[in-house]
């Protein structure tokens, strides 16, 4: 019962840091998608609609992986694929290093949670507007991905 209740007010302290973290920064778009169980399958793929009125400006694209001690590997490929409001889309596959050779996590943490902001696209325009959507998929070579938290996707102004 001890070890449930640090749990949720580590979650409750890392939320209030993120809203207010939020309520001060350039974010245009900020969400995340908590796994169930700590667990991302490989079929269970977070998808973001990103409402984009601006197509002046340019952004910066980030997603933010939260993962515990049960994950597996020191880095994590991933299926991004973007799909325009007019239907067209495109997709990238990403490789991005989780921790170095000796098993030091990348990113802030504390306890089991370490979080990791994973650069994806930078001084990107948006060439429409309307809803922009993102679908990821994770590209390991399991099918269920332990020790993953939740995944996010933020877009920011680029150059604030």
């Amino acid at each position: 019962m001890i070890r449930k209740t640090n749990k949720s007010i580590w979650f409750l302290i890392s939320g209030l840091l993120f809203l207010i973290y939020s309520c001060t920064s350039n974010a245009l778009f900020i969400d995340s998608v908590t796994m169930k169980d700590n667990t991302w399958s490989l079929f269970d793929n977070p998808q973001f609609k990103v409402p984009v009125t601006d197509t002046i400006n340019s952004n910066n694209i980030f997603f933010t992986i939260r993962t515990g001690s049960k994950y597996p590997f020191r880095n994590i490929y991933l299926f991004v694929t973007v799909i325009s409001p007019g239907g067209k889309s495109i997709t990238d596959t990403l490789q991005y290093d989780l921790a170095d050779e000796k098993g030091n996590w990348y990113g802030k943490g504390s306890g089991d949670i370490h979080e990791l902001n994973l650069p994806y696209k930078t001084s990107v325009f948006f060439p429409s507007k309307g809803t922009y959507h993102f679908k990821i998929q994770h590209g390991m070579r399991i099918g269920d991905l332990k020790g993953v938290y939740d995944f996010g996707l933020r877009v920011e102004k680029f150059g604030k």
